[in-house]
């Protein structure tokens, strides 16, 4: 599915078929090459290790690039709220998994409603529980929407993260067994992911994270198993640590999405050697609207850019490379010249950033603007609505 240009607003219609020069800006850009390069290193590395793939949607919260991943191999995909999966839902895409806690009434009734669509469909949802309330709730919300297809529950388990989640053990297996007590709830097995340790900087301190993460969910999938009851799947992981998920014998399903784009705060991390070599693929596009001695200005501040996980790296050849982007507020960015042979860039020039943080960033935008053939002398291609930009509920 892509958008067509009949549906777009007239200036980003006219942006198809130009070069990337031509970009009005503040503009949120995708490098489509560096985007499917990423795809592909991704199925290769989840197919060499013989696990499934759900990437995460909340980064990019597209359905037309949520079904170009299900093309290459993806396996459905999570979200963390019930407007994200219905928002995706219209879009085509079948297989959700909410991964996350729902404990209000009329989410959850929603989520009832959306399951059965899915199920109509061939497709299917599934979400996470870590509490008894939340169990009778979505138990009580599949009764009253009539849903006789139900739905796939996983429990969901602290294995580091310390934010929602039982402790492993004893009190995960109370919640599996009150899962499978209910006739419209189906326990689909463990949600198991370590958020924190995606972004530990050194490879060995995550590697001892999820070595402890792996050790967690292994026992509690046991403790469970003895009980006599099935775990079908223990799913999680991140882009920062998927190597050891994939290698772990444990994880059956990874759940990594900001591979696809990157940002600064994952490119910091220091690689592993066995993960693949995920490029940059979002961009901001800037240009200075402003200069003086000491520093220029650019137009995209952070009404463009999330800054919660730092502010963006200026990105390109020296002398961009050589500039530092400073906070100018909501709608400008002030950039200095980061060391002694650095030239600040002249009024009116383009510049490209990388966003600290990708996915509260494409929340900010309501279209993607494709580029194929690179950031210097590439063309539009397409534009990608966001279709579940500000669906928060």
């Amino acid at each position: 599915m892509r958008s067509t240009p009949e549906h777009l607003p007239e200036h980003l219609r006219a942006t198809v078929g130009l070069r990337v020069d031509l970009i009005d800006t503040p503009a949120l850009v995708v490098d489509l090459d560096a985007m499917e390069r990423n795809i592909q290193r991704m199925a290769e590395f989840a197919h060499k290790h013989q696990v499934r793939w759900r990437p995460h949607a909340k980064m990019h919260k597209s359905a037309e690039i949520a079904l170009q991943l299900e093309k290459a191999g993806a396996r459905g995909h999570c979200v963390q709220k019930v407007s994200e999966a219905e928002a995706l839902a219209a879009g085509g895409v079948a297989d959700l998994y909410i991964s996350n806690e729902v404990l209000g009434g009329a989410k959850l009734l929603r989520a009832a409603r959306l399951a059965a669509q899915l199920a109509a469909r061939g497709g299917r949802l599934g979400i996470a529980v870590d509490s008894e309330e939340g169990i009778t709730r979505l138990s009580e919300a599949m009764r009253v929407a009539g849903s006789d297809a139900g739905i796939d529950v996983f429990v969901e388990i602290d294995v580091g993260q310390g934010r929602c989640g039982v402790p492993p053990g004893p009190a995960a297996l109370a919640l599996a067994q009150a899962v499978a007590a209910q006739p419209r709830l189906h326990f689909a097995g463990l949600q198991a992911y370590h958020g924190s340790a995606q972004h530990l900087r050194g490879a060995a301190e995550r590697r001892v994270a999820i070595v402890h993460a792996v050790q967690a969910a292994a026992d509690t999938r046991a403790l469970i198993e003895a009980a006599g009851l099935p775990v079908p799947l223990v799913t999680g992981s991140g882009t920062g640590t998927l190597v050891h998920e994939a290698a772990s014998g444990v994880y059956g399903e990874l759940q990594a999405g900001s591979f696809l784009f990157m940002d600064a705060d994952y490119a910091a991390n220091e690689r592993e050697g066995a993960q693949p070599a995920f490029e940059h693929a979002l961009f901001v596009k800037t240009q200075v609207i402003s200069a003086r001695p000491t520093h220029v200005v650019c137009d995209a501040g952070h009404k463009s850019h999330a800054i919660d996980s730092g502010l963006p790296l200026v990105w390109g050849l020296p002398p961009e490379r050589d500039l530092r982007y400073a906070n100018g507020g909501d709608e400008h960015g002030v950039l200095h010249a980061a060391g002694p042979k650095a030239r600040l860039p002249a009024l009116g020039r383009m510049l490209w950033l990388v966003p600290g943080h990708c996915d509260p960033t494409v929340n900010l935008h309501d279209y993607l603007i494709g580029v194929r053939g690179g950031l210097a002398h590439g063309v539009v291609e397409r534009i990608i609505r966001v279709d579940a930009r500000g669906a928060v509920t």
